[in-house]
Formats: structure tokens, C-alpha cells, sequence
């Protein structure tokens, strides 16, 4: 009986249909308390010419340009790209390259600039009338500030706005989850600018076009989600529903986030517009409001600050650029000895090996933590005994022990015909493993793999073509001389006829 009613409950649309696998995790939300509070500027701001999912952008400023806050210094040249833009008033001192937050420790070209200490802005024109505009023009705004997700995925905002007649947008997802542990930028996001965030939700229905919206959050936010609640009575919107989703990791992922409210599973290869669905965190939103209604262009972002080796803890608002050393002092941190620091949650975030890298759009959380408290860290890794767990929380539905082993033994032709490019890094499969096999390490290894192999057969690829054509054009021509040759040896008997008459 409890089962029919479960399913009665999820075909009448009241309660969360769930996704499979899946773990629960210590929440560990230190924050969740902590206001919002303004991040100091810096002496220097450090601002990476890729900060998104997608190709490079290019510096349009050069050094000794003064530039106000909000003005684009780093422009696009492909398509799935988001421009940069200044987040302070001041002097670009130099560009160069400089170390990123990356597991890689490599750098990226950057723009280095000095504030000025001045209120100088640069804005767009605001819209308030946005009702009356063409979707494209928002959704071109939208591209033009530099907004990307910030859920953690960055990818270019504006992509995931086209009005697709084949595809229709039937439900607007806003995601509020945040279920990684420590996190808690949206939490306050909500509480403290619920609508802002509404008012953008509004602007994401209208560009595409959505019949209903679910804003999506764990139930263990209940202060969230009646503020939101009250945020869109206020709003006087209409189809537009407040939900609360069980509190398991990885509710946040966006497709089974999407499996959760909807029912609906995105197919492997195809993406949520396909089955009419739309996901979009809720700091995004923001954005797009801020983008449309005041002409800003995405520059800061909420950070969560926190971890048990952390003096401070706290949500900071934070420029994009701003050294992770310098945010780390303002929260107590500069003795870094035995501590170590995530860029993003313990699950899905990565260790810093430098601390002089800038925070980008990509950086939801600083966390500083003592060595026993990351998980599997010094434990030694061990062999698989096939116990099978890690395919039970596996949200994705894969086979992690037997993608790794692949991995491992380089066989990565084999792991991609396992659905290697489908697993979302959640890091459930890690979590469980009672052998410490850091199996999301081997999935992240075989990706880049298999990314450099198909690069390299694309360049063989091109190569090949290249040299064809040449083949060809070299053959072209020596025919073309050998016809020269025998039309002149055919006109010689001729001529020396005519002489001779």
C-alpha cells in the first residue's frame, strides 16, 4: 500500500518521483546562518580569459588602459563562450599568463587590474519594459554580460535560451538544492534576495516560452522554502510551484534533479530541452535579472567560506579575480600549515595546490580542512572486491568498478563503450568504495585521455585531408604542365611546316 500511494502521490504531481542510487551525506552547512557579507578588494585582481565551459576569450583592453567596473575586457570569438568583464574601476597593469584553479596547475592568460578606489561603472541600458522585447534580444543581453551557470557547471547561459520550435520549454526547473556538504551560497541567495531571484525566474520563463515552473529545494532548507513561497505570492505568479525535494546527494545534478520532478529521464547523449525541460540555478537567475533590469554584467559571485579549519566561516560576496589567499585572510586563514583547501564542495571539488590562484565564476566554495577530514585521502588504496556499492549509488546507473579498471589499464576505447563521457563526477562511487579506490580520479584520468586520443585523430584527420589535397593539387598541376608540353610539341611539326611552304 505505502508503494501504490508513493505512486499515486508522483502521478498526481504532489510528491518528488526520486532518482536512483544516490547517497547521504553529513551536511556539514556551517554557514547556513552566516548573512551574506561584502569581500574587501584587493590590492591586485587577477581575471582568466576562460572562466567558462568553452573556447578562450581574448583580451580587448591593453596594459595601461583605465577601465570601469562592468566593462568588458575579454571578448568572444566562438560560439559557446562568455565574455569577461572588469569587476572594479581601475588600471590594467599587465597581462600574462598566470595559475589557475585546475588540477593540472597550469595557467591561462590573464588580465591583471589595480582598483583605482573609484565608483566608476559601466552599465548596459536597463529594461525594465523586458516584456515588451524580443526573447533574442534578452537572451543576446544575456550572452553580453558574460552569465554563465553558476550551479557549478559554467556553461554559457544564453545557449540554453533559444526558443527551439521542435523542442518546446514545458517546465522551467530553478534549482535550489545545493546538496553538496558545506555549501551554502544559495541557501542565503534565497533568504536574503528571494525576489531577485523570482523576478528572474520571470525573464527565464518569458524567453522561453515555459507553461510551468518548479523552484526545487531540500527539505532540510525549510526557511528557504518558505520565503520563496512568499517571494512568489508577492510576485502574484501563476504556475509557478515551491517545492521541497528529499535531502540525498545528488539531488542537485541536473538530470536527476529533472528525474525527480518531472519523472522523466534525459536519454543518454540528448540533452533536458529534448524531453521539454529547462534547468537553471537560482544565483543564475539572479544574474539575468540583474543583467536585464539593471544592465550589470556578471562580475562577483557568492562564495561559501568555511570548513572545520577555517577561524571565520562565512558567505561572501566576492569580486571575480580576488587571490583565494587574500579571501582566505578575511575569514581568519593564513597559516596554511597542515591545511588543506577545496575549490568547491568535498564531493565534487578539487584540491588547491597553489592558494595564489583567483577566484572565477566557476568557485561556489573555499573550504579549508584538516587532512583527516577529507575522506580517503591518506588511505591507501586497495584492491576491488567486487562488492558491487559503488553500482548501487551510482545516480547514472553505471558500472564504476569495471569503468575504472578500464581506466587503469588504459583501455579507454573500452570505457567509453561503457558510458565513460555519461558519468556526472558526483564522486557517490568513491564515497562508498570500502577498498578507498579513487575511482572518480580514474573516470577524470580516462576523460582526458580519450579527449587528447580524438584530438590527435582529428589532427591526423586534417593532416591526411591536407596532404590529399595537395597530392591533388600537386597532380593538377603537373598534368596541366604535361598538356602545355604536348600542346607545344604539337604545335612545333606545324610551324616548321609553314616555314618550310
Amino acid at each position: 500500500m505505502p508503494a501504490l500511494l508513493k505512486r499515486l502521490g508522483q502521478v498526481l504531481g504532489w510528491m518528488p518521483a526520486g532518482f536512483f542510487g544516490g547517497i547521504e551525506v553529513p551536511d556539514r552547512k556551517l554557514t547556513a546562518h552566516e548573512p551574506i557579507r561584502e569581500c574587501p578588494v584587493p590590492d591586485v585582481l587577477i581575471l582568466p580569459m576562460k572562466q567558462h565551459i568553452g573556447e578562450q576569450c581574448h583580451p580587448c583592453v591593453h596594459i595601461g588602459d583605465h577601465v570601469l567596473k562592468g566593462q568588458k575586457i575579454a571578448a568572444t570569438e566562438g560560439y559557446m563562450a562568455a565574455p569577461v568583464h572588469a569587476p572594479v574601476a581601475g588600471k590594467v597593469v599587465k597581462i600574462e599568463e598566470h595559475r589557475i584553479a585546475h588540477p593540472s596547475g597550469l595557467g591561462l592568460p590573464c588580465i591583471f587590474i589595480e582598483p583605482d578606489g573609484s565608483d566608476g561603472e559601466h552599465r548596459y541600458e536597463p529594461w525594465a519594459d523586458w516584456e515588451t522585447r524580443d526573447p533574442a534580444e534578452l537572451r543576446e543581453r544575456v550572452r553580453e554580460c558574460g552569465i554563465v551557470g553558476l550551479g557549478g557547471a559554467v556553461f554559457p547561459t544564453f545557449i540554453k535560451l533559444v526558443r527551439d520550435q521542435h523542442h518546446p520549454i514545458n517546465t522551467l526547473i530553478l534549482n535550489g538544492i545545493e546538496c553538496e556538504p558545506y555549501l551554502t551560497t544559495d541557501h542565503r541567495l534565497m533568504l536574503e534576495h528571494a525576489d531577485e531571484i523570482v523576478r528572474g525566474l520571470s525573464i527565464l520563463r518569458y524567453m522561453v516560452g515555459a507553461r510551468e515552473c518548479v523552484i526545487a529545494i531540500e527539505d532540510n532548507k525549510q526557511d528557504a522554502v518558505e520565503v520563496m513561497r512568499q517571494a512568489v505570492v508577492r510576485a502574484s505568479l501563476t504556475g509557478v510551484r515551491v517545492i521541497a525535494m528529499p535531502t540525498r546527494y545528488p539531488q542537485g545534478s541536473e538530470k536527476q534533479l529533472i528525474e525527480s520532478i518531472t519523472g522523466k529521464q534525459v536519454p543518454a547523449g540528448k540533452l533536458p530541452v529534448h524531453i521539454g525541460v529547462l534547468c537553471q540555478n537560482v544565483a543564475t537567475a539572479r544574474a539575468v535579472y540583474h543583467a536585464i533590469e539593471h544592465g550589470r554584467a556578471l562580475t562577483e559571485r557568492v562564495v561559501t567560506v568555511s570548513g572545520e579549519a577555517m577561524p571565520r566561516p562565512g558567505n561572501l560576496r566576492i569580486p571575480f579575480g580576488a587571490p583565494v589567499r587574500f579571501v582566505l585572510a578575511q575569514c581568519g586563514l593564513e597559516d596554511l600549515d597542515g591545511v588543506h583547501v577545496l575549490h568547491g564542495g568535498p564531493m565534487m571539488g578539487e584540491r588547491l595546490r597553489s592558494v595564489d590562484v583567483p577566484v572565477v565564476k566557476a568557485t561556489n566554495g573555499l573550504l579549508a580542512l584538516h587532512e583527516e577530514q577529507i575522506h580517503g585521502l591518506n588511505a591507501e588504496e586497495q584492491p576491488c572486491i567486487h562488492c558491487g556499492h559503488c553500482g548501487e549509488v551510482c545516480p547514472i546507473r553505471l558500472v564504476p568498478n569495471l569503468l575504472a579498471d578500464h581506466c587503469r589499464n588504459d583501455a579507454f576505447e573500452r570505457a567509453e563503450a561503457y558510458q565513460l563521457f555519461d558519468c556526472i563526477e558526483c564522486g557517490c562511487c568513491s564515497y562508498v568504495c570500502p577498498s578507498s579506490i579513487p575511482l572518480v580520479h580514474y573516470f577524470r584520468y580516462g576523460k582526458g585521455q580519450l579527449a587528447q586520443i580524438r584530438r590527435a585523430e582529428t589532427f591526423a584527420e586534417e593532416s591526411r585531408r591536407r596532404s590529399e589535397a595537395r597530392e591533388r593539387r600537386l597532380a593538377r598541376e603537373r598534368e596541366a604542365k604535361q598538356a602545355r608540353r604536348r600542346a607545344r610539341k604539337a604545335s612545333t611539326p606545324a610551324q616548321a611546316e609553314d616555314g618550310e611552304g
